[in-house]
């Protein structure tokens, strides 16, 4: 029987049409022998502009919903994940050569691990490329290290949460992404890395487009009070799961 690893995504329509590309970037994707991926697109929202833009491939399944943000349109994905493992990738980005076989070969190798991250670059307008300047060493990561730095830097994680590829099961048992307005995949990775080790990849696993319809270049996302609300509960939970001490894997298995 052949194993799957699940794509997830959240798509509206402003972003659709950069479904191409992310199609080409998954098709590009060598899989070690044995495996396949299932990419599950959920528009957030139910227009007739999304559609159009889905490939036309038996490995992806479309579905639609009424809108509640993209963490409640890929939390509802989850219902359709048929595999052991979730990778994340949002509609207007692209994947790597090799990416989700790295990813796979990190979590197959240690079940310990709960979670794996990798190096972004930014995809300008231009076409041109931007890294980042606080990349972790390759390696693991351990628990309570991304809440650490992303407190010390001004809410900025050493680790992108759009890079996640994370055991299905803890997934579920995370609650999916949280139920914010933005920001619902900084709350999951900080739940994650509360619970978990993970796992920082330094070879590039994503390419992060930068455009002006993207979310996060709203002004919405930086409004001051909103931001600082939801900076509270992502930190709060996270703390909050550590003090309860429940971990993955759990001590009896």
């Amino acid at each position: 029987m052949r194993r799957r690893i699940i794509i997830v995504t959240a798509v509206h329509a402003p972003s659709a049409h950069h479904l191409t590309d992310a199609y080409k970037s998954l098709c590009a994707q060598e899989l070690p022998d044995g495996w396949d991926w299932h990419w599950l697109i959920q528009e957030d929202g139910q227009t007739d502009e999304v559609a159009p833009h889905v490939p036309d491939d038996e490995r992806i399944t479309f579905r639609q919903g009424r809108r509640g943000g993209p963490g409640v349109a890929r939390t509802m994905a989850l219902a359709h994940a048929d595999g052991e493992y979730v990778r994340i990738l949002d509609a207007d980005d692209q994947l790597t050569p090799g990416a989700l076989a790295r990813d796979l070969a990190v979590l197959e190798r240690d079940p310990a691990i709960g979670w794996t991250t990798s190096r972004v670059l930014d995809l300008m307008p231009d076409g041109s490329h931007v890294g980042f300047d606080q990349d972790p060493d390759e390696g693991p990561i351990e628990r309570g290290a991304v809440l650490e730095h992303w407190r010390a830097h001004s809410f900025r994680a050493q680790v992108h949460p759009a890079t996640l590829c994370v055991r299905r099961d803890l997934l579920i048992a995370l609650g999916g992404w949280m139920a914010l307005p933005a920001s619902e995949d900084t709350g999951l990775l900080l739940a994650l890395d509360a619970v978990s080790r993970g796992y920082f990849t330094r070879e590039v696993g994503l390419l992060y487009r930068k455009w002006p319809g993207q979310a996060t270049g709203q002004a919405a996302h930086i409004d001051t009070d909103e931001r600082d609300t939801r900076m509270a509960v992502v930190e709060a939970r996270a703390r909050a799961l550590a003090y309860y001490e429940w971990r993955y894997p759990s001590v009896d298995s």
